[in-house]
């Protein structure tokens, strides 16, 4: 399979106070096409820091990150959010859904930046939430959703607009364990018969057994570890 990301001795550094704090140290990682990557650490490992930078929601303070043979670290913050809007599908822990909207509502949200017609808007949130197993939810608000069928909407929006590349923070993270398992089963599904690469921030073991394989962080260095066999 050919690389879909590729970083080169990336760094990050945040100002506290006086004090600077290295969280990533000169990272090497390729990242293949159509691959589904966990990366898990304890707190303060970075895992975040570089989900965000490959997802372009941050900057590196060194060395390269390559989407798709797209240099995105050059990119100033105006180009980065367009490149982010065609390329990218977002999943977090919370939903990130809008109250007021209903389902299909949320899900059009990405196509607003689109030149889309409203009709191919509608349908297209529609082909998503059916792929998602939520074709009869669409004119549910959240608040009538239960907290997994929040998260099947969020990913609905998330690959509505057929992104690149999936970036999922900590995505089961507010679900209980039978809800978890219907999400990460569905991110698994998308990986596998729809080609979507997926990178994924995870605490829990049994969510990264759900990936091709898993990346360890441990205060900004990445140890890579073998591969997951299916799971059943």
């Amino acid at each position: 399979m050919s690389t879909l990301v590729s970083i080169r001795n990336l760094h990050k550094t945040y100002r506290r106070g006086p004090e600077t704090v290295d969280v990533l140290h000169g990272l090497d990682l390729d990242i293949a096409q159509g691959d589904f990557v966990a990366l898990m650490g304890p707190s303060g490992s970075g895992k975040t820091t570089l989900l965000n930078l490959i997802g372009g929601l941050d900057s590196p303070s060194g060395g390269e990150i390559s989407v798709d043979n797209q240099r995105i670290d050059t990119l100033t913050s105006g180009q980065l959010s367009q490149w982010r809007s065609n390329h990218v599908g977002f999943v977090f822990q919370f939903y990130n859904l809008m109250p007021t909207l209903t389902a299909q509502k949320n899900v059009e949200l990405p196509l607003l930046l689109t030149r889309l017609s409203s009709a191919q808007r509608k349908r297209n949130a529609e082909i998503a939430l059916e792929l998602v197993g939520l074709k009869d939810r669409g004119g549910h608000r959240p608040s009538e959703l239960s907290g997994g069928q929040q998260q099947r909407v969020a990913i609905a929006r998330a690959i509505v607009s057929d992104p690149t590349l999936l970036i999922c923070d900590e995505p089961t993270g507010d679900l209980d364990r039978a809800s978890a398992e219907d999400i990460l089963g569905l991110l698994q599904m998308l990986n596998r018969e729809h080609g979507k690469t997926i990178v994924m921030v995870t605490h829990d073991p049994k969510a990264a057994e759900y990936a091709t394989h898993t990346l360890h962080l441990d205060k900004g260095n990445l140890v890579e570890q073998a591969a997951h066999a299916d799971y059943a």
